[in-house]
């Protein structure tokens, strides 16, 4: 089964937004921003599921 590169590289992208998404929101946190902590734990649950979509749409593909 081989991956294309397109899916590999969103993956990627993903999984740095979701990265800097958590250290903002820890961040946020520690400075009490709690209006930013919850817009970047809001970023980071919708990364989640378009990851997965990527994920099983490159899986699927023939």
């Amino acid at each position: 089964m081989k991956r294309s590169y397109l899916g590999v590289g969103l993956l990627c992208v993903i999984l740095f937004l979701n990265i800097v998404c958590t250290q903002k929101a820890v961040n946020a946190y520690y400075f009490e921003q709690y209006r930013s902590v919850m817009v970047y734990a809001i970023c980071n649950a919708l990364l989640f599921p378009a990851a997965l979509w990527v994920y099983r749409r490159e899986r699927d593909a023939k």
